[in-house]
């Protein structure tokens, strides 16, 4: 069980607070909230899962598993970022013919060209970059069919994962337009919000289990697990993968010990989403289809009712 000093745990409780303002919970930065909670009435397949064996495992050991490593680990959305590029060539020739059907003098472009970078600053600094993101985001759900089936199996993956391994979801959003409507806040995304107030408890006691790390680990990796899976390789999932990186460095975790960390988490979220596919599947198209998260809920139960090997 990990533990650490007063001022280690200001780290981790202001990671959390990342997560969990004290106003209101909610989704910033593409995260979901590192939150569950036991419900009274548990339901028979709430962190019912059956974990892999926790042990250190070697790059060799997941590529017999049939996972790449850095084709899971190094997610870049080649979606978004190609509609970044061409929303730039777009601003550039609007520029360019803007000047020239209206006769700017050079000052006037400068000028132009000085406001649109300070605009993007100012975005960054306060937002940061939730304007662009809302942008892209809406954009690539228009134009792009894959782009939302991504989106929505993602967040589909950490929603089975955190259900299976306990974690009782709360809410989730499938779009950055979604998210601002319902929280008010240009720095909140699509995702899946949990309810935790357990992990809050051992933040502030002082000490993180094992086991609440390890269903930590498996649901921060689940939407890239998920992606690597369908797809061959992730796109989305990079700041879920930064910030399990910065939470290891805040337990004081060693490379070689966050590297066992993740190493046993990928073999068991890759483990859990592949004997559930089919789920996973009809969970994406509830969620897509906007059913609430007791209707989630209800069908994980019902598609898991006569299961032996969850």
């Amino acid at each position: 069980m990990p533990s650490f000093n007063e001022g280690m745990r200001s780290k981790l409780w202001s990671w959390l607070s990342n997560f969990v303002p004290s106003e209101r919970l909610n989704w910033k930065r593409g995260l979901p909230i590192m939150c569950f909670i036991k419900p009274q009435h548990a339901t028979p397949c709430a962190g019912a899962v059956a974990d892999v064996p926790q042990r250190a495992y070697t790059l060799e050991e997941l590529r017999l598993n049939k996972i790449e490593a850095e084709k899971f680990l190094s997610p870049v959305d080649s979606t978004l970022g190609s509609i970044r590029g061409n929303l730039q060539v777009a601003a550039v020739l609007l520029g360019v013919t803007t000047w020239r059907v209206l006769d700017l003098n050079q000052y006037q472009l400068l000028s132009a060209v000085v406001l649109f970078v300070f605009l993007g600053t100012v975005d960054q600094i306060a937002n940061g970059g939730g304007v662009e993101a809302l942008l892209l985001d809406t954009i690539g759900r228009l134009l792009s069919e894959k782009y939302r089936d991504r989106v929505a199996k993602h967040e589909a993956g950490h929603f089975l994962v955190a259900y299976l391994m306990g974690f009782m979801p709360k809410s989730y959003t499938l779009s950055s337009l979604d998210a601002f409507q319902r929280f008010g806040a240009l720095n909140v995304q699509a995702g899946t919000t949990f309810i935790d107030f357990e992990f809050q408890e051992e933040v502030q006691g002082g000490k993180v289990s094992s086991g609440t790390l390890d269903k930590v680990s498996c649901i921060a990796l689940a939407g890239v697990a998920t992606e690597y899976i369908l797809y061959g390789v992730a796109e989305g999932g990079l700041s879920d993968i930064n910030q399990l990186d910065e939470l290891m460095k805040i337990l004081g975790f060693t490379q070689r010990k966050a590297d066992s960390q993740v190493r046993w988490a990928v073999l068991n979220t890759v483990s859990i989403l592949r004997r559930h596919l089919n789920l996973h599947s009809k969970l994406a198209n509830f969620m897509s289809a906007g059913k609430s998260v007791l209707e989630c809920v209800g069908l994980i139960e019902e598609e898991l009712a006569d299961s032996s090997n969850i």
